[in-house]
């Protein structure tokens, strides 16, 4: 079973309470493998990813180009006995065009060492809930960590139909305006903003000024 811990591809909708415990059972039960694409959310919302913020283990994990610092790599890792499967050691082959490229390997170990130091997070939840509070009276915003989508709506998403029902249109006006503001969000409500350490104070109140512009 691969599922996103916290859905990214429909704008942020966090998992119910729960609902990750018990898809573990399941697994755990059934003798299935429980991965985690934390391709979104590996590092945004914890330095271990999802699985650290809600406290549940995957056997596998997938990481996209995060781990590499923005820069062409991925990884996967998970479980000794998962990954005993490999080859040189098992039966299972995997490749790729890009794996171990040095450049993009120094970068990922450059964030990597980064991100030890606990005032990241800590700076970037703080960031991340102020944008979020500054918003919040102008759009619905839902946010875990550093990830965060504006709804156009009034009421909570929790699943794709939920964001479908969103007015779609008004979100791609916001999107223009903040534009032309020389703020640049994800052009589709169906994405997730992503607070950094490169975003100060001076940004984020700017942004929600020209949000509540936009809502004026």
């Amino acid at each position: 079973m691969i599922i996103e811990p916290i859905a990214g591809n429909m704008g942020v909708v966090p998992p119910q309470p729960g609902y990750l415990e018990i898809l573990r059972e399941l697994c755990d039960a059934a003798g299935t493998l429980l991965i985690f694409d934390e391709v979104i959310t590996g590092f945004r919302v914890a330095r271990g990813g999802a699985q650290e913020r809600f406290g549940v283990t995957p056997d596998l994990t997938i990481l996209g180009k995060i781990v590499g610092g923005g820069l062409p790599l991925a990884a996967f890792g998970g479980r000794a006995e998962v990954m005993d499967r490999l080859a040189p050691a098992g039966n299972v082959y995997q490749a790729g065009t890009l794996s171990g490229n040095p450049l993009a390997t120094a970068a990922g170990l450059a964030m990597l060492r980064r991100l030890r130091d606990p005032h990241v997070y800590e700076e970037l939840e703080r960031r991340g809930s102020r944008l979020e509070e500054g918003l919040a009276p102008h759009v619905r915003v839902q946010r875990v960590g550093a990830m965060a989508t504006m709804f156009m709506t009034d009421q909570p998403v929790r699943d794709f139909e939920d964001a479908e029902k969103c007015d779609t249109d008004r979100y791609a006006q916001l999107f223009r305006h903040l534009l032309e503001a020389g703020i640049y969000i994800p052009p589709s409500q169906f994405e997730s903003m992503f607070v950094s350490l490169a975003h100060g104070d001076d940004e984020i109140d700017r942004t929600i000024q020209a949000v509540g512009d936009f809502d004026s």
